[in-house]
């Protein structure tokens, strides 16, 4: 269960792009394990992606620190063995996606890019198939979860799953003929930030 995009398409710029409003759509999930936990800094994040904005800003570019950026952000990042929250993946799942943007900068010919999609897609499958489960417990009365399999085809027809697949491919579209400008960058984030809703659908 994968979204196959043609990334390499596109321009270095074009795929940061990308990439950027994707976790626009992950960083409340962040946000949320952060508050309910007390772990983390979801204002670091924050400003993180703010710097990968304003490094798309050819007029006005940002000097990125990489390595300074990537110390701070393995320090905020969860490890999914010490918290018994469902949230710390998805949490995880957002500091492995500014990772792969940030080593993707640095190295041009990297597939790290690639992988921000498909973190984004998992963050929903994983959770799609968490309340998928939780409601055959619920019909079935079963106590325990662990005889119980979803439907690849219920999983895939779920709103929140076709949403990420749709808002993928409909970002896709619009930046493979976009100038590379700010206005883009403010049109790519207005697009996936339309409903005011994480991809996992949390408000934002």
């Amino acid at each position: 269960m994968a979204i196959h995009l043609p990334l390499s398409r596109l321009s270095q710029w074009q795929q940061v792009t990308f990439c950027a409003a994707l976790l626009e759509r992950m960083l409340p999930n962040y946000q949320m394990f952060s508050q309910a936990v007390d772990f983390g800094d979801a204002k670091l994040l924050r400003n993180q992606l703010d710097l990968l904005w304003q490094w798309l800003d050819k007029s006005n570019r940002t000097k990125i620190n990489f390595e300074a950026q990537l110390n701070k952000l393995e320090a905020a990042t969860p490890n999914p063995e010490h918290f018994d929250t469902y949230g710390v993946f998805p949490a995880l799942d957002v500091c492995m996606a500014l990772m792969s943007i940030f080593q993707g900068i640095q190295d041009k010919n990297s597939a790290d890019f690639a992988s921000v999609g498909r973190l984004s897609a998992n963050s929903v499958y994983g959770y799609v198939e968490l309340l998928l489960v939780e409601e055959l417990v619920e019909e079935s009365g079963e106590e325990s979860d662990e005889e119980l399999t979803v439907d690849p085809e219920a999983l895939e027809q779920h709103p929140l799953v076709q949403w990420e697949v749709a808002t993928q491919n409909e970002l896709f579209d619009f930046l493979k003929d976009a100038p590379e400008n700010k206005k883009t960058c403010e049109q790519a984030k207005q697009l996936v930030m339309e409903e005011g809703l994480s991809n996992l659908g949390i408000e934002v």
